[in-house]
Order: structure tokens, then sequence, then C-alpha cells
């Protein structure tokens, strides 16, 4: 059997009758707004970093850097404190997502969820304020908790709350706010760039505005049926099921397999993230680590961070830096949208493997330009055509990762753990997710400064790699319910020899 290439035909599929309600879209829309941050953050950190004003402030070596007759094109920002700034969040939001995990069992994905916005506003607020490095750092750190909190919650309330037959499209959601988050920040960046002194103030500061709509969006919504029952809330459960699902769901039904699920949860209580270790669980802790961690070697983070630094090395002034950042962060919201249209039905592997190939031939062609333009030593100034190629092949670059990588990298780890896994396997997953970009984004411009071009055509080995083992060993989830998802996995020529069939198969089996 072809690596994994294939629908369940024995799986269920039904989704008791509910259908796409009104109730379920805003639902889904405000849980999906916790995106919003993490695409603000994105785009604005990226964008205040290329402003001079900012740079006298805090980094003024970079400035004299740049000042410099003769200067490598490649090394100007190469500068360990400017990229700690950027950094110094992600690691922040890693401990975070650990701890995320248990907390969300005790007290919900919603609460998880305000808890997230929170840190996210008062983050702000300090970096707004901040005068000197550490201050700057310290908001960022705060920021990053809340991301770590909101990352770890919102996928998993999408994936728990939306019908089965239109999960992949919901869950997407939080890409999409993601992507219109970071083209805010990129637009936010334009302006504020033309007010000489303080605008960088203004682009860290509103930053509390994706944190006050997601601390909105968290007060209106009930928490998942899932989250409900394991607290022992079975008849909030039903309501909230009530409430998304439409009048003539099987609302008994589906609540009937979400306490089994969780029964068998509670059954296996003791340590989840001990459990998640286990032979039967190995499945689930591959693709908890390999989808996050794919996804950064693609490289699109740390373009995404420093696309206004990238296109100044590439031949762009200050203002036509910014304005390329907010090109590329346009195109990545329109493949995110297309995306949404396409994931629930041509499925996760076709969207994953065609990407991955696009993405490879642009990482291939910017390194190609640079290296003949620009030359190994980062002397040569590159002519504006082949600026503009280089903008052309970036932003296909981010359509590709924007109907692909993107938004699958929260669907998938969103739908495929068992519910006794659950919260730790997102934890681990945005853990690794984190982790993967303060790696990445702290070593960066260094990377940059030593490889040259070779840095892209180091990213396109990764994401060769990455669509070859999406080949072999990524399964079909399309349409398949969270209840039913040991399906999928029994039947897959490498992941079946892990999975422990149930007690009431063994049982069946035995008998005949």
């Amino acid at each position: 059997m072809a690596g994994g290439g294939f629908v369940v035909a024995d799986a269920p599929s039904a989704d008791y009758g509910g259908r796409v309600t009104f109730s379920v879209v805003v639902t889904c829309l405000m849980a999906a707004s916790g995106g919003l941050i993490f695409g603000y953050d994105i785009g604005i950190s990226g964008g205040v970093t290329a402003m001079e004003s900012f740079l006298s402030a805090f980094f003024p070596g970079v400035l004299r850097r740049m000042a410099a007759a003769r200067r490598d094109q490649y090394c100007v920002y190469d500068s360990h404190s400017l990229t700690a700034f950027t950094s110094s969040l992600y690691l922040a939001g890693l401990a975070a997502s650990l701890v995320a995990g248990r907390v969300t069992r005790a007290v919900g994905r919603q609460t998880v969820m305000l808890a997230g916005g929170a840190l996210f506003f008062a983050g702000a607020a300090v970096n707004a304020a901040a005068v000197n490095v550490a201050m700057l750092i310290v908001g960022r750190m705060l920021l990053g908790f809340g991301i770590g909190f909101t990352n770890q919650a919102a996928p998993v309330y999408l994936a728990e709350t939306a019908p089965p037959r239109w999960r992949g499209a919901f869950t997407a959601g939080f890409q999409l706010f993601l992507s219109i988050g970071n083209l805010a920040a990129n637009l936010v960046n334009y302006g504020t760039s033309r007010i000489p002194t303080w605008g960088w103030r203004l682009s860290l500061g509103l930053a509390a505005a994706p944190a006050s709509v997601i601390l909105a969006g968290a007060l209106l919504i009930p928490d998942t049926p899932s989250s409900l029952v394991l607290r022992g809330r079975a008849e909030e459960a039903r309501a909230a099921l009530r409430r998304v699902r439409g009048p003539k769901a099987d609302v008994d039904a589906e609540l009937e397999d979400v306490s089994r699920a969780v029964e068998s949860a509670r059954a296996h209580e003791d340590g989840a993230f001990r459990r998640i270790l286990l032979r039967e669980h190995r499945h689930h802790l591959a693709m908890a680590v390999a989808v996050p961690l794919f996804q950064q070697l693609t490289g699109v983070s740390v373009i995404a961070f420093f696309s206004p630094v990238f296109f100044q090395t590439a031949g762009f002034g200050s203002s036509g830096a910014l304005m390329g950042a907010v090109i590329l962060g346009a195109v990545n919201l329109a493949s995110t949208l297309v995306s949404a249209a396409a994931i629930d039905r041509y499925g996760r592997r076709p969207l994953l493997l065609t990407g991955g190939f696009v993405m490879v031939i642009c990482q291939v062609g910017v390194a190609w330009i640079m290296g003949s333009q620009i030359g190994g030593n980062g002397g040569s100034a590159m002519a504006r055509p082949y600026s503009m190629a280089v903008l052309a092949l970036t932003c296909v670059f981010s359509a590709a990762f924007g109907w692909s990588w993107g938004p699958l990298s929260w669907v998938i780890p969103g739908e495929i753990f068992p519910v006794e896994i659950r919260s730790a396997g997102q934890g681990i997953s945005v853990a690794v997710n984190l982790g993967a970009t303060f790696l990445l984004t702290q070593t960066f411009l260094a990377t940059l400064c030593a490889l040259k071009y070779a840095t892209f055509v180091y990213y396109a080995a990764w994401v060769a790699v990455m669509t070859a083992f999406v080949a072999a060993f990524l399964p079909e989830t399309k349409g398949v319910p969270l209840e039913a998802m040991d399906a999928v996995w029994e039947r897959h020529w490498y992941w079946g020899r892990f999975v422990q069939p149930p007690p009431a198969k063994v049982a069946e089996e035995t008998a005949a």
C-alpha cells in the first residue's frame, strides 16, 4: 500500500445529523480569533526592527553597520541582542504551552484562552512603554506566555466544536486569523514608520487590540463538550452541543460518544505526558513532534519575522521593504482562504504535497538569484528587476505555505489525538512549534550571514524531506470524526503495528 494515502472506508463519518449552524460559525470564529495575537506579533516584530527610530533607541550597533561604506549585505542585521528581542517570546511560549496542557484539563479551553489574551495585553503595554532592552524582553516574554496558552487551547477548541465533515475548514480558521493579524501588523508598521521618533511604540502598543478581541471572544463562547464532560458537567455539555449543532442533530448520540471517549480518558488519567510516550501512542507522538517541527523548517516564520530585513538585503529601500511585507501578508491571507475552501474537499495530503513541491522550487529560485546578483561576499547591489523577482518568488512561496503547511500544521495536531492525551499532545505540538521558532529566529540572521544565499537551499532541502515524510507516513483524516480516528491509524501500512485495538474488537476477534 502506498504511503498512507487512503481514505478509511469503514471509519464512521456520520455528523450526527448536525449542520453548519450560525451558532457554530460564530463560536468557531471567536475561538479562531486566538490566531490574531500570534499573527500580529509575527508581523510587528519584523517591522519595528527595520525602523531607524527603534534601532537607534535599542540597537545602535546595527545602524552603524548600515552606515558603513563597505558592508556585507547578508550581515548588516547580524545582532544577537536584536534576534533575542524577537526570539525571547517563543522561549516563554514554549514553557507556557507545556504547563497549559495540565491547566486546560483542569479549567477548560475557554479559561485558558482568556488567560492567554490577558497576558498578551499586559505584554503589549510593557513593550509600548519600554525604555531599555531588558524591558523590551520582559514584555516579549509576557506576550510569549499569552501565545503559549492561546495556541494550545484554540486549535483543540475548534477541533472539538466543529462538525466532523467541516472540521478542517473550521480549524483552519486559526491560521486565517493568524494571517489577518500578520497583514494588519504589516499595515500598521507601514503607517507608523512615517512617525519619526515614536512610531515603533504605537506598533508595539497596538498589540493590545487583537488581545482585546480574543478576550471578548473567549468571554462570549461556551467551553467545548469534551472539556465540560471531562470536568463532570454533562448537562452543560449537552446544552453546548445543542447550541452548535442545531435542533435536528442527534445530540444524545454525539454526547454518548464524547462521554465514552472521556471515560476511556479517565481510565488512563495518570500522566498524559507519560502515556503519550508508550508504544501504543507512537504515531501520535511522532506527529506531535514532526508536524510543527517541519512547519518551522520551511523557513516561513523567519521570512515572516524578518521580511523587511530580508527585502532590504534584496535591494529594497526601507519603505519598499515594509510594503513588500504588506504584499507578502496579503498573499498569505488569500492563500489561507483558498485552503479553508479546499481542505475538506480535497483532503490534507494533496494540499501538503503540492505546497511542498512549490516551496522547494521557490526557495531554490531565491537562492539562485541572490547568489548570482549579490554574490558570496554580499558586496554587490541587486538590480531592481531581480529584486522584484525575489519578491515574486517569496510571494509564491508564501501562497504555497498558506494553502498547505500554514493551516494544516494546526488542523492535524488538533484532530489526531484521542481525548486522554489530547491536551498533552497539543501541548507538545505547540511547545515544539515555539521551541523551533525560538531556535530559528535566534539563529536566522547569523545563519544568513554565514551561509549567504545557501540559507535558502538549506530550507529547500528540509521542505523536500518533509514532503517525502507526508507521502510515506501521514494518513488522510478528511471527514473522520475525532472518536473514530483510531481506524485511520489501524489501517496505515506503518503505524498500524503500534495501534492497540479496543477491547470490544479484541473480544470479537477472539470469539470468531
